[in-house]
Order: C-alpha cells, then structure tokens, then sequence
C-alpha cells in the first residue's frame, strides 16, 4: 500500500487524536443528545482529518487552501459545540480544556501549512 503524503503531517496526526479525545467524550453525553449534540460535535470533528486528508490529495494549491480552511471551520464548530457542552454541564472544566489545548494545537498546524501552501502560489 503507497504511503499518502498528509498521513505525514502532524496536522493530520493530531486531528485524529482530536477525534478520539471528541468521541470519547461524546459517549458520556447524555443519551437525550444522541442525536443532536453529540451527533452533530462527532461529525465537525471527523471533519478535519478528512478534509485535511482530501485537500491535501489535490493538485492545486488554491483547492488545497480551500480543503484547510474547511478542515479549520470544523475546527471552530467543534470549539463552540465544546463550550456549549461545558455550560451544560456535559463534559467539566478539566476536560474541555484538555481538548481545547489539541484545537488550538491543530489550529496552529493548520494555519502553518495554510501559510506554507499559500507562499507557493
């Protein structure tokens, strides 16, 4: 099997563990949320890898821009969904705010390749 060029980046790395850090909280929702919520917070956040993932596999640097700040809007989404779910009372401080230390880990990995790409065109 060929080895993908953004299966190397460490943009692409940590969103995936923002993805299981998300879905394993989400699980602990309540079970009223499981169709709102909880639904709506897994699919922002799966997301950002796979738009990460489909940009990156485009040819022009334009699409790939455009694929990152999809993947970046996920991001902000999954940041609002979180403090909603803090206020709620679903998820408490400690937790939010080791998820929010790998979203603004991601949004600075993918501000940084956004800058790189766009220095190429």
């Amino acid at each position: 099997m060929s080895d993908f060029s953004f299966r190397k980046l460490n943009a692409y790395i940590i969103s995936k563990e923002l993805v299981k850090s998300v879905y394993r909280l989400a699980s602990t929702f309540p079970s009223n949320e499981q169709y709102a919520l909880t639904t709506q917070l897994r699919r922002a956040v799966i997301s950002i890898p796979s738009n990460l993932a489909e940009g990156m596999g485009r040819i022009s640097c334009k699409e790939q821009i455009h694929f990152l700040e999809i993947a970046y809007g996920s991001l902000m989404e999954v940041l609002c969904q979180l403090e909603i779910a803090l206020e709620l009372q679903y998820i408490n401080k400690s937790q939010f705010t080791d998820v929010e230390l790998k979203i603004i880990e991601v949004a600075r990995l993918l501000s940084g390749l956004r800058a790189s790409i766009t220095k190429k065109l």
